[in-house]
C-alpha cells in the first residue's frame, strides 16, 4: 500500500504531461483541418496570392505577440538564419502560395489530401541523402500512397484536357514537395534557437517574400472587404496558423513520436468531413478509396 502511495505522485506529472499532450494534437489537427475549407472560403473574395500574403502578415503579428507573451522572443542566431530561409521559403511562402492557387481550381477535400503527401516525397529524400533504410512497411506505404495518388487521378474519370485542374492538382503536389524540402533541411540543422522562437521571422520574412510577388504578379489582385473573407483571414492568421503551430510543437515535445505522426494523419480526414459538411463538396468514391490509399501509405511510412 505504501508503494502504491509513494508510486502515485512520481507518475502524476507524466500523466498530466501527457493529457497536455494530447490535448495540443487534438487541437492543432482541429485547426489545421478548418485551415483548408476557410481558405477556399477566403479565395470567393480574394485572389490566390494577395490572400497569401495577408494571411502571413496576421500570421506574423500574431507569432510575434504570442512569443512576446511566453518570453520567449528571441533574435535569431547566424546559425539560424539558413533554416529561417528555407521554412520562409518553401514551408511558409511556398506552400502557401501553391495552395491557394491548386485551390482555386480543386475541391477543398481533395486538395488537403494531396497536400497532405508530404510524408511520401520525405522517403526518397531520406532515402537517397541520409541515408535512411527502407524498410518493408516504409516501401509498402509508399506503394499504397503513390497508388492513392493514382486513384485521385483515375485516368479514366479525370478530365485531362482540362489545363485549369491540371494546373491546380500540381500546385498541390507541388506544395507538398516545397513542405518536404523544409522538414528535410530541419531534420538536419542543429538548432540554437526552437523550432517556436524561430517562427515570427520565418512568418516575417515569408510575408515580405509573398507581398513582393502578389505586387509583380497579381497587379490587380484583391482582397474584398466581405465578412466571409474577414472571418477566414482571423480564423488563418490569427488561430490555425500560430496556434496550430504551438500547439503542433507542444504535442511532438509531449508525446512519442508515432502518436504525433499518426495523429497528425487525422487532420486530412477531418478536412475531408469538414469540406463535405461545411461547403457540401461531393464525397465519391475515388475520393474515398484514394485518400484510404494515400492514408494507408502514410500510417506505414510513419510507424516504418
Amino acid at each position: 500500500m505504501t508503494v502504491d502511495r509513494l508510486a502515485v505522485p512520481e507518475r502524476t506529472p507524466e500523466r498530466r504531461a501527457a493529457r497536455r499532450g494530447l490535448a495540443a494534437l487534438a487541437l492543432s489537427v482541429v485547426l489545421f483541418a478548418t485551415a483548408w475549407p476557410a481558405m477556399k472560403i477566403a479565395l470567393r473574395d480574394s485572389t490566390p496570392l494577395w490572400m497569401a500574403g495577408a494571411r502571413l502578415w496576421l500570421a506574423t503579428a500574431a507569432a510575434f505577440l504570442l512569443l512576446l507573451g511566453l518570453g520567449q522572443l528571441r533574435r535569431p542566431a547566424r546559425h539560424d538564419v539558413p533554416m529561417v530561409l528555407s521554412i520562409a521559403v518553401f514551408q511558409l511562402a511556398g506552400f502557401f502560395m501553391l495552395a491557394n492557387l491548386g485551390l482555386r481550381h480543386v475541391s477543398a477535400g481533395r486538395s488537403v489530401m494531396l497536400a497532405y503527401t508530404t510524408t511520401l516525397w520525405l522517403l526518397p529524400l531520406g532515402v537517397g541523402f541520409l541515408g535512411e533504410r527502407l524498410s518493408a512497411a516504409r516501401a509498402l506505404g509508399a506503394l499504397a500512397g503513390l497508388a492513392g495518388v493514382a486513384v485521385l487521378f483515375n485516368p479514366l474519370s479525370f478530365d485531362w484536357t482540362d489545363g485549369a485542374a491540371l494546373a491546380g492538382n500540381g500546385c498541390l503536389l507541388l506544395a507538398a514537395l516545397g513542405w518536404a524540402l523544409a522538414i528535410f533541411h530541419a531534420r538536419r540543422h542543429v538548432w540554437r534557437l526552437t523550432p517556436l522562437q524561430l517562427l515570427p521571422w520565418q512568418l516575417l520574412l515569408a510575408a515580405v517574400i509573398v507581398t513582393a510577388l502578389a505586387l509583380a504578379f497579381e497587379p490587380d489582385g484583391r482582397l474584398a472587404a466581405t465578412p466571409g473573407l474577414l472571418l477566414a483571414l482571423v480564423w488563418l492568421g490569427l488561430l490555425a496558423g500560430p496556434v496550430g503551430t504551438w500547439t503542433a510543437v507542444t504535442a511532438s515535445r509531449a508525446l512519442p513520436t508515432v502518436v504525433t505522426s499518426l495523429g497528425f494523419l487525422c487532420v486530412p480526414l477531418l478536412g475531408i468531413a469538414l469540406s463535405v459538411w461545411w461547403l457540401g463538396e461531393p464525397l465519391g468514391a475515388g475520393l474515398l478509396a484514394g485518400s484510404a490509399l494515400i492514408l494507408l501509405g502514410l500510417a506505414l511510412v510513419s510507424l516504418g
